[in-house]
């Protein structure tokens, strides 16, 4: 590369983080909960990509909560072990045998791994699940589906605390029974009820698509609740983009600010969204007059 060049790229590097400083001064202290699943899950550089930003929002004061899921690693250590899922109205039904797996590949090997990542990145993280210190209670989401749950109640004391010590929360999606049972939640489900909890003003769901898409397969950027009724009414959300949206629409009416669907598979995704004027993916906000992503005042 020419000096010249050169030169060009280190001016362009300068100007986009001064023209962060904004947005920098406007998320110091902010709670900003990340639902980490599907292409961002799926390598060792991705997974390094994704702790080395979140390492550098802990950086500049912003207090990111991490919720995953795992369900691919599920299902492999399920084959692996020879124990057969049923499923009904698409969703795993799962009894004792499977949710002894859910439970060791949720709070062990995948919990740890976004530990370590994040660790290897130069920051502190501690991995949980919602059976720690009494932080998520659950119900039975349904009588046929076995232990899957719904969370009831959220006790955030332990990750306040860890907040106020510089260390960032990795959560399983895992909770408590009043019984002592353990229950598998939906990581989406999950991140939204821990992001109500803390009226979070962020909370940002990767995935493996750009955003909620509008009838000619267009990115919408901005969208209100009403909208989102709308288009699922019309039929253009639709599929998997349904459960995301209801649990935008969940989080929102518990005191989230906002919610963003992203794809986690652009580079620094999270950063876009939160630093740059423009954003990323699609923002949903009950009120209508702030859907822009300006500079604070």
């Amino acid at each position: 590369m020419k000096a010249r060049d050169m030169n060009r790229d280190w001016i362009a590097t300068a100007r986009t983080l001064s023209e962060a400083l904004p947005y920098l001064q406007r998320y110091t202290g902010a709670i900003v909960v990340i639902k980490l699943g599907g292409h961002a899950m799926g390598s060792a550089q991705a997974m390094a990509e994704f702790a080395r930003d979140v390492v550098l929002m802990r950086q500049v004061g912003v207090n990111p909560v991490i919720v995953h899921g795992g369900g691919p690693m599920i299902n492999e250590m399920l084959a692996r072990l020879d124990i057969r899922s049923n499923f009904k109205g698409g969703k795993r039904v799962t009894d004792a045998a499977t949710m002894e797996v859910v439970e060791m590949v949720l709070s062990g090997t995948v919990n740890k791994r976004i530990v370590q990542a994040i660790g290897g990145q130069g920051g502190r993280a501690a991995g949980l699940s919602g059976k720690d210190a009494g932080f998520i209670t659950c119900t039975p989401a349904s009588t046929d589906l076995g232990l899957v749950g719904e969370p009831s109640a959220i006790d955030t004391a332990i990750l306040h605390t860890l907040f106020d010590a510089g260390v960032i929360p990795v959560i399983a999606p895992l909770g408590g029974g009043p019984d002592g049972e353990t229950y598998n939640i939906n990581g989406d489900t999950a991140a939204g009820a821990i992001a109500a909890a803390l009226r979070a003003d962020r909370l940002l769901l990767l995935t493996d698509t750009d955003g909620v898409l509008d009838a000619e397969g267009h990115v919408v950027t901005e969208l209100t609740p009403e909208q989102i009724r709308a288009l699922t009414r019309e039929g253009v959300i639709a599929g998997g983009m349904i459960p995301k949206t209801e649990t935008a629409l969940a989080a929102i009416a518990g005191g989230v600010r906002a919610v963003v669907i992203l794809d986690g598979r652009a580079p620094n995704a999270t950063l876009l969204e939160l630093f740059t004027e423009h954003g990323a993916g699609s923002l949903i906000r009950a009120d209508p007059s702030a859907l822009t992503n300006p500079a604070p005042a």
